[in-house]
């Protein structure tokens, strides 16, 4: 079958590799019919994030099952299904806890499409894919959305979704601030998710005449501006800059006991964060990745409800086999589907 492969920094092609198959009665086989660009793939695929190794691509995506194993039993063949990006056998203690991006039962990082953990479990710009822990892992795709509205429920809408949902329960309604950087996608899902769930006011700040646009489209106030001084204040800031002056940026315009979320990746061995500031405001910052599994459900309810806008975010959709020439390409947001082959 063939695999898209990024063979070293800025060069990806199609590979013919074996096909995988069930290693165990509680696998799939899961053939992917769109998958989009996840936005830590831009710098892998122009060559500004040197990999480690050759590596597949391709983490967020919906498929069709077409094999399973003996002991699943809540799936069927044929059936359309979210495939979230992290590996997770949703038994392991983290995995109860929610913190299905931790699970204890494979190595750290574990996941489709990214050379992090130091096992290859192929990517979903391929053929077919293998995934482990069938029943804990693949969500069944709701009907009223198509496959490539989806499939950035499998990492950036859910990692967008994390970002607001929580505080939002917690202080309904309140305004919400997000900056944007290297994480368009999924700033711009955080904001529409603020929005689907009943933020007064979103305002998006960034460089990005593309990125601007799209928020004003989902409804959100864009502000051009750099990362320089300070807006609000906003009790839910969102930094998806993966940019410390971007950091700062949206800590200085939290309010009083407000919150920051950090759902991005920064350069450098360090980054310096105001700790005096926001000691003395209480501001809860929280650094770290989506658990998408958790999240996923609420995620592909919002889309099939038309709450959260993925025909507005996806910027470019393309053929399949055109995905060589595209990975490398700034859309916001980018969408191979396998329809329009």
């Amino acid at each position: 079958m063939e695999q898209l492969t990024l063979v070293e920094a800025g060069r990806i092609e199609w590979r013919d590799v074996a096909e995988p198959r069930l290693e165990g009665p509680a696998e799939a086989i899961v053939r992917p019919l769109a998958v989009t660009r996840c936005d830590i793939d831009l710098p892998y695929a122009t060559g500004l994030l040197p990999p480690p190794r050759p590596f597949a691509l391709g983490h967020e995506c919906v498929g069709e099952i077409v094999a399973l194993g003996d002991d699943v039993r809540d799936l069927h063949v044929d059936q359309r299904v979210i495939v979230p990006f992290q590996i997770s056998c949703g038994s392991c203690a983290r995995c109860e806890r929610g913190q299905t991006g931790s699970c204890a039962s494979v190595p750290f990082l574990s996941a489709f499409g990214l050379p992090l953990s130091g096992r290859e479990w192929g990517g979903a710009l391929s053929d077919l894919i293998r995934v482990p822990f069938a029943e804990a892992m693949l969500v069944p795709a709701p009907e009223a959305a198509s496959a490539w509205c989806l499939a950035a429920a499998a990492d950036n809408a859910s990692d967008g979704w994390r970002c607001v949902a929580p505080h939002l329960t917690e202080r309904p309604g309140v305004p919400v601030l997000v900056v944007i950087g290297l994480a368009p996608s999924v700033g711009l899902y955080a904001a529409d998710a603020a929005l689907a769930l009943g933020a007064e006011r979103v305002d998006v700040v960034s460089a990005s005449a593309p990125v601007l646009s799209v928020a004003e489209r989902i409804g959100a106030k864009p502000i051009e501006a750099g990362a320089d001084g300070k807006l609000g204040p906003y009790p839910i800031t969102v930094d998806a800059s993966g940019d410390p002056t971007g950091l700062r940026l949206a800590i200085r315009s939290t309010d009083l006991e407000g919150v920051c979320t950090s759902p991005v990746w920064y350069p450098g061995e360090e980054t310096p964060v105001p700790l005096g500031r926001m000691y003395t405001k209480g501001i809860r910052l929280h650094a770290g990745r989506c658990h998408a599994r958790s999240v996923i459900p609420a995620v592909a309810d919002a889309i099939a409800s038309g709450r959260l806008h993925p025909d507005i975010i996806s910027t470019r959709r393309i053929p399949w086999r055109e995905a060589v020439d595209a990975m490398a390409e700034p859309a916001v947001k980018l969408v191979i589907d396998r329809e329009l082959s």
